[in-house]
């Protein structure tokens, strides 16, 4: 089966299995809020996040609000994503830039947003995935663990693995194939324990296959 053949099964598999609709799931009700959101994600589970900013955006309603806010206590509130201390210094800093040169509005274009500190090419196509419905491809953990075990991609670098899925996948699938491989690592392929045998992707994936004949040997 050609490499091209077999990524349009692993698709429509995947339609087939999971939503189509965008689903985010990290909570936010404007775009500034998932902004931050995206960053505190860092190395955080979206659950903790989204019990983290259910209180942080009720105590901070704005962008300038959280322009204004010290480094202490801002890293006292978000304590519990980890890493708090670089991710508040970063979202003062990328809020003061939104003021100064956005009028508090966040940008779409990729370059403009990778600019604003703490924001790297996975933060930016959220934002422009969820936000701006602009065809962008979101490398997390998710993407880039099963984009691997299907064989989509050889690298590790996920700058290097975003533009390879960009150029193999068909872009209507590029914001969907993130939500649901999401879906796919939560409830199947999780990254202790893949549950290969109840796995509808298996027949298309290199890893569990070749797992699989271990197995029999």
């Amino acid at each position: 089966m050609s490499e091209n053949k077999r990524m349009r099964k692993v698709l429509n598999l995947l339609d087939e299995n999971y939503p189509k609709d965008i689903k985010c799931y990290l909570d936010h009700e404007n775009p500034w809020q998932l902004l931050i959101a995206t960053i505190l994600s860092a190395q955080c589970t979206d659950d903790r996040v989204n019990i983290v900013t259910k209180d942080l955006f009720r105590k901070y309603t704005s962008v300038k609000d959280f322009a204004e806010v010290s480094n202490e206590e801002l890293e006292q509130d978000i304590r519990s994503t980890g890493f708090y201390r670089n991710k508040a210094k970063n979202i003062i800093g990328c809020c003061r830039t939104l003021l100064e040169k956005y009028n508090g509005q966040v940008p779409s274009d990729i370059e403009e947003l990778v600019s604003l500190q703490g924001v790297g090419r996975k933060t930016a196509n959220v934002i422009r995935g969820n936000i701006y419905d602009i065809p962008s491809i979101v490398v997390d953990t998710h993407v880039k663990r099963i984009s691997k075990k299907l064989g989509f991609t050889k690298y590790d670098d996920p700058v290097k693995i975003e533009f390879e899925l960009m150029e193999k996948l068909p872009k209507e699938h590029w914001i969907r194939y993130n939500t649901q491989v999401i879906a796919h690592g939560r409830a199947i392929c999780t990254a202790r324990s893949p549950k290969c045998e109840r796995c509808f992707l298996l027949p298309y994936c290199k890893t569990g296959l070749m797992n699989r004949m271990e197995d029999i040997k």
